[in-house]
């Protein structure tokens, strides 16, 4: 069932890239982070409540709130650098960088939570690291037209790797609907607060009806991709979970060719593949 589970994941993931991408066109990446996290509560809310999950909130140990309040920081930080990344450059480019995040968790996941590390893992972690860089050219280093497109997307990865590591520590014993509402809240009081700090809340008055409707509809497919990759990872090994979620990539990339017309050379497929190879061989 984590297979099930993580494979939604990485479906309604690549969607929320496809549809943020194109909500994001002129508009400021901070303020349409926090806009999608606060559609991303409601919507895991509204679920907590039909299933009356909330009861369980005063039985959590600190133990739990704790690591659920890491694992909301850094996907908060993950979010605002992948989403500032995304609105400079291309999907199929920031997508790959992404998937870096995949080794990371692995390796994470074998030092801080003794998962097995074996061979084979090994070998798909080498392959899935080989195919993110072949989907790189040299020349596209700078992604768009910023020499810091590179680096948020890298940095995006390692918080996404982290925000695993502690959310897998902080779901344990919790329902996973519940877990993920309380990191999403995490990450939209954190969200909003870099809105204020910045003052980019003066861009929302400036957001197009289209874009909205984009926003939200990437909102409501993140906390189904959410609610399923935690779902996933209370049942499975955060390694194995991880990796299948960033299937994700085939789904990006497929919708960029498809609707944003984005170009793909034989070395970006031939690392597609390359990676879907290591994704494919530690299921």
């Amino acid at each position: 069932m984590d297979i099930f589970y993580a494979s939604l994941s990485a479906f309604f993931a690549g969607l929320t890239t496809i549809l943020a991408k194109i909500g994001l066109k002129n508009i400021n990446s901070n303020l349409v982070t926090a806009l999608r996290c606060s559609i991303v509560i409601i919507f895991s809310s509204l679920i907590i409540f039909l299933n009356n999950s909330y009861v369980e909130i005063f039985t959590i140990s600190n133990k739990t709130w704790l690591f659920l309040v890491l694992s909301g920081f850094s996907t908060g930080l993950s979010w605002i650098l992948y989403f500032k990344a995304l609105s400079i450059g291309d999907v199929n480019k920031i997508a790959p960088i992404d998937s870096s995040s995949v080794v990371m968790t692995i390796i994470f996941s074998w030092i801080l939570l003794g998962e097995t590390f074996s061979t084979r893992k090994f070998l798909a972690m080498l392959l899935i690291f080989i195919g993110v860089l072949l989907m790189i050219n040299r020349k596209d280093t700078k992604i768009g037209n910023s020499k810091l497109g590179l680096l948020y997307a890298l940095l995006s990865a390692m918080f996404a790797s982290l925000s695993a590591i502690f959310g897998k520590v902080g779901i344990d014993g919790v329902d996973s609907t519940l877990g993920t509402t309380i990191r999403v809240f995490v990450v939209l009081i954190f969200s909003w607060l870099i809105v204020g700090v910045n003052k980019d809340y003066k861009y929302f008055g400036e957001i197009p009806r289209r874009s909205i409707m984009f926003v939200f509809f990437s909102g409501v497919t993140t906390g189904l991709s959410w609610l399923a990759f935690y779902k996933a990872m209370q049942i499975g090994n955060v390694s194995s979970v991880i990796v299948i979620d960033k299937l994700s990539i085939l789904v990006a990339m497929l919708f960029s060719a498809m609707f944003l017309k984005e170009k793909f050379t034989a070395r970006t497929i031939m690392g597609l593949v390359i990676l879907v190879v290591g994704v494919v061989s530690i299921i």
